[in-house]
């Protein structure tokens, strides 16, 4: 299975607008962060996991012209926002429905945001069609021969979704992890888990909190996303992080 990081920066991407710190400012590649988002590929399988309002760059970066389903997280929009942009994929797949998972309360509120996409009275002509899959916590999927896992995870106080597929698990905007994702993700091959930036925050990992999580999971290896400009420079922050841990950044592959 292949893991590519389609975008490791938080909900106002990185540089920021406005924003003249080092890291907006950095000419390196890896200090430009989208939106956070991956894409998992095995076999002739390709899933996306969270289309927020860089998914169109991110598929014509990867150039990819054919996907097999999204995977929501949560509904917030930096999460979300891009779900119009699955337009040409949908006619390019013969217009057959673009498969979406996700928790029901989720569901619901990307039918209420496009409403025109959902509905089945008086069309749009250019609108896609979704199939939608409702998922709930560690209610196991099998998908394109693997096992799917939904995790429990809090965003704060909001509950969202993480996912493992087999030996890999996707976890963003964690706040805390209850014991019963923690039971199932321990000693897993490849952990990429949300690390906002060094001082503590209301709804999210800071480094710290990633990395206590990363040491309690003991991953045989880690990657981290969800990335702040606040976090530092990719070469500073990187080499100072513990040998099996990495920091994420926009195009980044893992293979298991």
């Amino acid at each position: 299975m292949k893991v590519t990081l389609l975008g490791t920066g938080t909900s106002q991407g990185v540089p920021v607008i406005g924003c003249q710190c080092e890291v907006c400012r950095s000419m390196n590649p890896r200090d430009k962060r989208l939106r956070t988002s991956a894409m998992l590929e095995w076999d002739n399988n390709r899933y996306i996991i969270d289309c927020g309002p860089d998914f169109r760059m991110q598929m014509l970066r990867e150039e990819i012209d054919r996907i097999d389903g999204i995977f929501f997280t949560h509904e917030h929009s930096d999460h979300t926002a891009g779900l119009d942009d699955i337009r040409p994929l949908y006619f390019l797949q013969d217009d057959r429905p673009v498969p979406i998972f996700g928790l029901p309360r989720v569901i619901a509120d990307l039918e209420k945001r496009f409403n025109y996409i959902f509905t089945n009275e008086n069309r749009y002509p250019g609108a896609p069609r979704v199939a939608v899959n409702y998922l709930e916590s560690h209610h196991n999927i099998t998908i394109g021969g693997k096992t799917l896992t939904p995790l429990p995870v809090l965003h704060g106080q909001l509950p969202i979704l993480g996912y493992k597929f087999d030996n890999i698990a996707y976890i963003t905007d964690a706040k805390s992890l209850p014991d019963s994702t923690i039971k199932v993700l321990k000693h897993i091959e490849l952990l990429i888990i949300n690390s906002l930036h060094h001082t503590p925050h209301n709804t999210h990992f800071n480094l710290e909190e990633a990395l206590i999580a990363i040491n309690i999971i003991q991953p045989k290896q880690a990657v981290l996303t969800h990335i702040s400009h606040h976090m530092g420079l990719y070469d500073n922050v990187n080499s100072q992080l513990p040998e099996n841990v990495k920091l994420g950044y926009d195009g980044m592959t893992i293979e298991i």
